[in-house]
């Protein structure tokens, strides 16, 4: 399952990388994919986590989530 999460307030490659470290750390994430240019992070999950797992777990590296959603299998970009 993947879950995208549209986030405000990455301006940069650093911004990425704290955001992409912070959810590989969350149990049950396997990958995440963040693009600041695109204002979002794809999470790629072995098991289920919680919506609010995964936006406090933004929020708390400063950047406001706007929405967390389940990613269509076609048309995700």
């Amino acid at each position: 399952m993947k879950k995208t999460i549209k986030i405000e307030g990455m301006k940069c490659p650093h911004c990425e990388a704290r955001v992409r470290d912070a959810l590989s750390a969350v149990d049950g994430v396997k990958e995440a994919d963040v693009s600041h240019e695109k204002g979002r992070a794809v999470v790629t999950l072995s098991k289920d986590v919680a919506d609010d797992v995964l936006s406090k777990t933004v929020t708390d590296q400063g950047y406001k989530v706007l929405s967390v959603e389940k990613t269509k299998l076609f048309g995700i970009f």
